[in-house]
């Protein structure tokens, strides 16, 4: 299996230190609202991982954590009036189900901040002990001259990475990079006894003290977003590599690409996001996924309407090709993945050519006429949706998701079409009419207008 590794630019071979044990470590959320999807396309990216990781090596431990203890989290609470616990407990929740919603694999461990203070403050103390962090007005700060290699993951120039750090210098810093390891808390805030005074972590030393703890002091991958690489993984990497004597703290790094709209980098501080719980309600499960995994996870996807119309189509495509085989009885858990999938995702997790590779094993499927050649089909189809974890709804399922809803979104497609027609927009018109058609709906007209109704089964095949 090969992979890109960010700390070297370059697809690398991935070996595990131990090769009956792989270890993988991937942030998690900060639970003081709902995901966006942007952050769904990190945790589906590294879901697939972990799944190939799972047919590669006999035992893979995954971790990903749950930040529930940060300055965020705080005034989500004033903001609501409601205790923090309530915030972290109502947003894990959410996550938890939208994770679930998406197909996504419950992680092997789950670890919360607030539940490894102890490895924390231990943490804390080692690096103030060995002379990599100081002490200071209540805070532990980690000393990021101290470790030469400091930029090493991201590539920047120390300079660039020190002009935004230089505005509004705390005066307890020795210097303007320095990043905090504890900070402390008043009678209104989260707070533990430690050897500094009553206080909560940073966000950074979290995540080193959580991996630490679970997958030991040198792990094989960790992932996360593109744009976590600086300063988060950046300084894990400080902190973990000086509380350990100088131990690399992951030997392979992976970052998932961001996602665009209209151009513009999707985030909660541009305001510019769609939340997963809402999408959710609007658009089937299954193709959010599908559409996550549409473009390579190391470049940017853009996200757009017509991305989630076209990967509907295409999963509706899929399935009724499923539906055409209903006549062919296969066991699909036992369905084997395809070697060509399987060598696709260990060519650095190249979904495209994956989804390629489905849609001509489907082609093939629809061409086949002998029994024994469209059971054969049939068990590659499903097998290579396994891979992916999509295609795994009965067709009948598939098609009867949210009829309601659906009725409701046909008749904007349609009205849609007659405004597009009105301004002589006949290719847009005729985009609609036959999307339209390719989910089964025809389109007729009356007196009174154009309707639409469903064609029957038997019709579509």
């Amino acid at each position: 299996m090969r992979l890109y590794n960010t700390l070297t630019r370059r697809v690398e071979t991935f070996t595990p230190a131990d090769p009956a044990r792989a270890t993988l470590y991937v942030c998690g959320p900060t639970v003081y609202n709902y995901i966006h999807i942007g952050n769904a396309r990190t945790f589906t990216v590294f879901d697939l991982l972990a799944r190939t990781l799972k047919r590669r090596f006999p035992d893979v431990v995954y971790a990903r954590n749950i930040t529930d203890i940060d300055d965020k989290i705080n005034a989500a609470a004033r903001e609501s009036g409601v205790p923090i616990g309530a915030v972290t407990a109502r947003f894990d929740a959410a996550f938890s189900g939208d994770m679930q919603a998406l197909g996504l694999l419950t992680p092997d461990v789950v670890p919360y901040a607030t539940a490894h203070i102890a490895q924390i403050v231990a943490m804390c103390g080692r690096l103030i002990a060995s002379g990599h962090a100081y002490a200071a007005e209540g805070h532990v700060l980690f000393s990021v001259a101290s470790f030469p290699a400091y930029g090493q993951l991201s590539r920047r120039d120390p300079e660039e990475m020190l002009a935004g750090a230089r505005i509004d210098v705390a005066p307890y810093k020795r210097d303007a990079g320095d990043f905090v390891l504890w900070k402390p808390s008043d009678a209104s805030l989260p707070g533990w006894d430690s050897p500094w005074g009553r206080g909560r972590p940073g966000w950074h030393i979290e995540c080193s003290a959580m991996a630490a703890t679970h997958l030991g002091q040198t792990i094989d991958l960790h992932g996360g977003g593109m744009d976590l690489q600086f300063p988060h993984h950046e300084n894990e990497i400080a902190q973990s590599q000086c509380a350990h004597g100088g131990k690399v703290f992951a030997r392979h790094w992976m970052h998932s690409g961001m996602l665009n709209l209209g151009g513009a980098k999707m985030s909660k501080s541009l305001g510019n996001t769609f939340r997963v719980h809402d999408l959710l309600a609007q658009v089937p499960a299954e193709a959010l996924r599908y559409a996550l995994l549409s473009g390579h996870y190391r470049q940017p996807l853009d996200w757009s309407e017509a991305l989630i119309e076209q990967s509907v189509r295409t999963l509706d495509r899929l399935y009724g090709t499923l539906r055409d085989l209903d006549d062919v009885v296969v066991d699909a858990a036992a369905a084997p993945i395809p070697q060509a999938i399987e060598d696709a995702l260990d060519d650095d997790l190249d979904t495209p050519k994956v989804l390629a590779l489905i849609a001509g094993i489907a082609a093939a499927a629809r061409k086949a006429t002998d029994h024994s050649e469209r059971a054969a089909r049939k068990a590659e189809l499903l097998g290579a949706g396994r891979a992916l974890n999509v295609l795994q709804m009965e067709p009948a399922a598939w098609f009867a998701r949210g009829a309601g809803d659906n009725d409701a979104r046909i008749q904007s497609l349609v009205d849609e079409r007659a405004a597009a027609k009105k301004n002589r927009d006949f290719v847009r018109a005729d985009a609609i009419r036959q999307q339209l058609a390719d989910e089964g709906v025809a389109l007729e007209d009356t007196p009174q207008g154009v309707r639409w109704v469903r064609k029957r089964a038997e019709q579509m095949r």
